[in-house]
């Protein structure tokens, strides 16, 4: 069963033949392609190529990043197996995965996380914003890939209703353990939301594309 099957993939930026990477965004719950991407603007790199997929229903998996893995299938599993697939599309369009990189926000910064733990290789950046991996509160993460160098940008509040700072923190150790170069931002009670430093970090991450 694949909920989230056939939905559209909503594209910005620079055409695919014209730019200089690609950026997938992952919107996060109660949302859709157009909240991620308002963040375009705000990112200012205009000669990359933004594509923005949609859950069915708006929501990605039913309940929190936290709940067993099961309680959150089939949603989970076919929403990686979309990722999966928007992924191999733009490689098949002649991409480097290493000038790929990809972007999320709250459920969406989950799902982005765990995508690239389930699939590791040197791309050209992960950026999540307020999300770490999913898993159950005590869940061990094994390391069976390399980032190879792969820039990784968390940020998150300390207070965060949604996301504790735990799962950031290890989130981060996790990325770092499977040689991610990675930056932790902590922004001491800030709100559900994207801060302007934030946005400053993922254009770092964005410009080191061109370096490659």
């Amino acid at each position: 069963m694949q909920p989230h099957g056939g939905q559209p993939v909503e594209t910005a930026g620079a055409p695919l033949s014209e730019s200089r990477g690609v950026v997938i965004l992952v919107h996060g719950r109660n949302a859709g392609p157009a909240n991620i991407l308002s963040l375009v603007p705000r990112l200012d790199r205009p000669d990359l190529t933004y594509l923005a997929p949609a859950a069915a229903n708006r929501t990605w998996y039913p309940y929190s990043f936290l709940a067993p893995r099961e309680q959150n299938e089939p949603g989970l599993t076919s929403a990686l197996t979309m990722l999966r697939d928007v992924m191999a599309d733009v490689a098949a369009r002649g991409v480097e995965r290493r000038r790929i990189a990809i972007l999320g926000f709250s459920q969406g910064a989950c799902l982005a996380s765990e995508f690239v733990y389930r699939n590791p290789a040197r791309y050209g950046g992960l950026i999540a914003f307020t999300g770490g991996l999913i898993g159950e509160p005590g869940a061990a993460w094994s390391v069976q890939g390399r980032l190879d160098g792969t820039p990784v940008f968390l940020g998150s509040s300390d207070v965060d209703a949604h996301v504790p700072l735990d799962r950031v923190r290890e989130t981060a150790d996790v990325f770092t353990r499977m040689g991610g170069d990675v930056t932790l931002r902590v922004y001491p009670g800030m709100g559900h939301l994207v801060n302007e430093d934030e946005i400053v970090c993922a254009r770092a991450v964005l410009d080191s594309i061109a370096m490659l």
